[in-house]
């Protein structure tokens, strides 16, 4: 069976936002923020064993696993996935936009903006933060 004749099940996270078409437009972001279709966000911790694993893992997935700190949905999986379904359906509905695409889009808006420069020839490189006006 060739490519363009096996069709893949159009698989939406939560049954609802599609997110095979998002993608991240920060370069250094890219490889680590994963869109890969995934019905429901809960790999059970496959990814822990190997390096850079985690960035394999959906990123609406590794939201939830960033709820389940101490407190209201402290190690509760159940109740961090329902809080963030109830977030992305509260976003849907005032945006009217997909919710998986203004998540990535806020994550590259958190991202510093780093930039290399060279002070004169002597000096070595420096890392430093790049305003959004240079």
């Amino acid at each position: 069976m060739s490519k363009e004749t096996k069709k893949l099940p159009d698989v939406k996270v939560f049954g609802k936002w599609q997110s095979a078409g998002i993608e991240a437009n920060d370069p250094g972001l890219k490889r680590y923020i994963s869109t890969r279709p995934i019905l429901l966000p809960h790999t059970s911790g496959r990814h822990e064993h190997g390096r850079f694993r985690k960035s394999t893992i959906n990123i609406v997935e590794r939201l939830i696993d960033d709820m389940m700190r101490p407190g209201v949905a402290g190690g509760a999986k159940a109740r961090a996935t329902n809080i963030v379904k109830n977030a992305m359906d509260i976003i849907a509905i005032r945006t009217k936009k997909n919710p998986i695409e203004i998540l990535v889009r806020a994550i590259e808006n958190a991202a510093p903006a780093e930039d290399v420069t060279k002070h004169l020839t002597t000096t070595p490189r420096r890392l430093m933060n790049a305003s959004p006006t240079s």
